[in-house]
């Protein structure tokens, strides 16, 4: 016995000798405090964070998003601001060979001092700092980091330029564009440590980054290349082991981290969710010396091809994704942060919003160029869960310096964002910049230029988005490079024909939706329509009960200058206009989904000839009215059940043009399919004017007239009948006649509630068509369907996932109860 306790002792010694130099890292979260820099007394904070949040945790401030509030706080932004802390090291830190400190994000003029010396003055909150403090630190170490308001700097760099850039001051400072104001978000420019600061300590060995480079892929073997980036003080061989999936792969012994290839026989490929499964295998780098363990990393690889195709052809030129040489057609929208302080945002609320992208049936989401570079989260839950990314650099609706220290600091941004994010199987593309080139070209950003000065301004541009970002892409990762979105402005007649296009006659122009469906180009990368958000969050800003609509509060979270014009002016065109403000806000999301969705299913019948659309935008940075289909609460508006329908692999879409109804079956499964078509028309009563019924064979990744009906051959009140097409398990409805005038009957709506395990299923039936029915409560939770038509005679089943233990208050609005049937008699 007490020989096996020996041997047992031995075994755990030698094992703890193995694992003894393994680099350390620390991260320097705790025990900070912040002040204004004329203040003499400190206030708790919390890393990372911003100002804006310190000062709100404090009771200094109101918060930002209640009311017209975000208005009496520009003080803020033009303040400095200084954060501190204290933090003790054990001996066992303090003897390591290296010390670094770690800055992964300080917005953004950051002067940084350790034990009373500067260590870094840093001018770009999208850059990694990385400083050696070996012979600075102590046992006891005293940090302190002053902010400078950003004004300082961009008025010294606006008075070098002897011409002026649009737009306005944020150019010249490298952080999100869009705290300094956009159509959908407020200004509040804040300041300070918003991503972690760590300590890593290590002695001979320390694995800084690896690239796990796909070189070759067959069905029957996949090749990679890693790329290790390391520090060594070992003259002889390092072994490296590479294990996958827990298994041991390949051992190589190598005295430079360089050309480390290992294999993988029959591999899975990653696949974008609506298609495919999106595997990811777990690898982990162990580097050894003499069988001890001097570093490990481990990266998620999802193995697959992914190119951008953009041939010219007889039309103009292409622009559609290549999974795996598959042709996917997109079905997403642009993604902006979902915080205008960005320490409000958890990993719940990362899981959530990836999850309702899931659930909307999206595979791609573009990550806009005036926000972040999203949290390493965001991207390994993309990878996860299959939804593909068009990244953005940071650059938005502008024209930037081209002096060589703007261009060093852009330079090192983008080689830390793109080595940061290059192992992501999700990353599909990246995008130089958000419509730089076109307002150049198109938003009279010209006039009254010199040509001297219109040619510095170009050249200045061609030198960070036709040069330098595609060259750093090209050496440092796999995947394609796009200069600038959209890549002919609506300007432009090419805008319909080549490459991807933002298409902004609706909304901005006023351009009816109808537009759409006879205007579309090969990939629609941007459009939208501004709807209102849910009751819960009008509660909110407005802190009442009530829905007011016309609060001062209220109306300053309205940042389109025509935006509440605009859902006025469309309303009338298509919708009635209700007079109380809650009907008001349901009838403006039924108009927005009804608009988008038109132009959801105009791209899809398009294909092959459009192979994309993504909708402006996803998610709200704050409280608003806005284009945003989940609003700040992270509700579903009408708008996202809309695209979860419009966004389904099979979709029935009928569109009626000259008294020909063409019905469309769209097929994005890798399979073909076949099954019964069934047309019928019905009345609002549910009676069967007429019916079609016939087999169809429906290939594969194709959109296809499955059935013409000449509507001249019919005898009836095109205002009184509603379209019914089911093919498998798909069902669609479609109207002849715009919403408002559509002779709706003012019917009961039978419910029963019934509890469930997880919230409660409402049934609901009614003996007449129902049309935008809106199920409201509030209880927190999710309807699994919302704003639906209910067919006469038709009983649905809607679940309601909720904590709540009572629906009593639960309300139900359809559009028929807006409907004036007096005039239609």
């Amino acid at each position: 016995m007490i020989n096996r306790l020996f041997f047992f002792l031995i075994i755990l010694l030698c094992y703890g000798c193995q694992h003894k130099d393994i680099p350390e890292t620390i991260a320097l979260a705790n025990d900070w405090h912040f002040k204004n820099h004329t203040d003499s007394t400190w206030s708790k904070a919390r890393v990372p964070g911003n100002v804006h949040s310190d000062l709100f945790r404090n009771n200094f401030i109101k918060n930002p998003f209640i009311g017209s509030n975000a208005l009496e706080l520009q003080w803020i932004s033009n303040t400095d601001w200084e954060y501190r802390t204290e933090f003790q090291l054990d001996n066992t830190i303090l003897r390591k060979k290296h010390i670094e400190l770690n800055f992964e994000g300080l917005d953004t003029y950051a002067t940084v001092y350790l034990n009373d010396s500067i260590i870094l003055k840093s001018n770009n909150a999208f850059r990694t700092f990385h400083v050696d403090v070996t012979k600075l630190l102590k046992k006891y170490n005293y940090m302190h980091i002053i902010f400078e308001k950003t004004s300082t700097y961009e008025t010294i760099a606006k008075a070098k330029l002897p011409y002026e850039l649009p737009e306005g001051n944020r150019i010249f400072t490298r952080k999100t564009q869009f705290q300094y104001g956009w159509d959908w978000g407020p200004i509040l420019n804040t300041s300070g440590i918003w991503r972690p600061i760590t300590l890593s300590a290590w002695n001979d060995f320390k694995i800084h980054d690896a690239y796990i480079e796909q070189t070759e892929l067959s069905d029957d073997l996949a090749k990679f290349k890693i790329d290790l980036e390391v520090s060594s003080s070992y003259k002889d061989p390092i072994t490296y082991e590479i294990y996958v999936n827990g298994a041991l792969n390949s051992e190589i012994s190598k005295t430079s981290s360089s050309e480390i290839n290992f294999q993988i026989e029959n591999p899975t490929l990653w696949w974008p969710h609506n298609i495919g499964t999106p595997y990811l295998y777990d690898i982990k780098i162990i580097a050894k010396h003499n069988r001890t363990t001097l570093d490990t990393i481990s990266i998620k690889k999802g193995i697959r091809t992914i190119e951008l195709i953009t041939d010219k052809d007889s039309i103009g030129q292409s622009f559609y994704f290549k999974v795996n040489g598959v042709d996917v057609f997109m079905k997403g929208s642009n993604y902006i942060p979902q915080h205008s302080l960005q320490d409000q945002v958890t990993p719940a609320h990362y899981e959530q919003l990836t999850q309702n992208v899931v659930d909307a049936n999206m595979n791609m989401l573009r990550v806009w160029g005036g926000g972040i570079y999203e949290d390493d989260l965001f991207y390994d839950l993309c990878d996860e869960k299959g939804i593909l990314v068009w990244q953005d650099f940071m650059f938005a609706c502008a024209m930037y310096p081209g002096d060589a220290e703007f261009l060093e600091n852009v330079k090192r941004e983008a080689l830390d964002n793109v080595k940061r994010l290059r192992n992501h199987a999700s990353i599909a593309l990246w995008c130089g910049n958000n419509e730089n080139n076109e307002a150049w070209h198109n938003w009279g950003w010209q006039k009254g230029r010199s040509e001297a000065e219109k040619t510095e301004i170009w050249d200045n541009y061609l030198k960070v988005f036709d040069t330098m970002l595609p060259n750093i892409v090209k050496s440092y990762t796999n995947t394609d490079y796009w200069e600038s979105s959209p890549k002919h402005g609506r300007l432009n007649p090419l805008y319909k024909t080549e490459g991807d296009a933002h298409d902004w006659w609706l909304w901005h122009s006023g351009y009816p939706f109808e537009y759409l469906e006879e205007n579309v180009p090969r990939f629609m990368s941007e459009f939208g329509f501004q709807g209102f958000p849910s009751y819960e969050v009008m509660r909110f800003v407005n802190q009442s009960d009530a829905i007011s609509m016309s609060s001062t509060g209220f109306l300053s979270h309205q940042k389109h200058i025509r935006g509440f014009e605009l859902i006025k002016q469309y309303m009338q065109r298509d919708f009635p206009v209700p007079d109380q403000p809650e009907d008001y806000v349901y009838m403006s999301q039924l108009l927005q989904a009804f608009g988008m969705t038109k132009g959801f299913e105009a791209h899809r019948r398009a294909r092959p000839y459009n192979m994309g659309t993504l909708y402006w935008q996803l998610n709200d940075v704050w409280p608003s009215v806005s284009w945003a289909s989940l609003d700040y609460m992270g509700n579903w508006k009408a708008l996202h059940y809309f695209t979860k329908k419009a966004f389904e692999n099979v979709l029935i879409s009928s569109y009626a043009t000259n008294d020909t109804l063409k019905t469309y079956i769209i097929n994005d499964k890798l399979q073909p399919l076949h099954g019964k078509l069934h047309i019928r028309i019905l009345d609002f009563s549910g009676n069967e004017l007429s019916s079609v019924k016939k087999n169809i064979e429906v290939a594969k990744n194709s959109s296809e007239v499955k059935h013409v009906l000449d509507l001249k051959n019919f005898d009836f009140d095109k205002s009184s009948v509603v379209i019914v097409t089911t093919f498998n398990d798909e069902t669609s409805y479609y109207y002849l006649d715009r919403p408002k005038n559509l002779k709706l009957q003012n019917a009961k709506i039978i419910k029963r509630i019934m509890k469930t395990d997880t919230g409660f299923t409402i049934e609901i039936s009614s003996n007449t068509l129902q049309k935008g029915v809106f199920l409201n409560t509030a209880a927190q939770g999710h309807f699994s369907d919302n704003f639906f038509d209910l067919l006469p005679n038709q009983t649905l089943h809607i679940d309601f996932t909720t904590e709540a233990t009572s629906l009593k208050d639960l309300n139900i609005k359809t559009l028929n109860e807006f409907i004036d049937v007096e005039k239609h008699l």
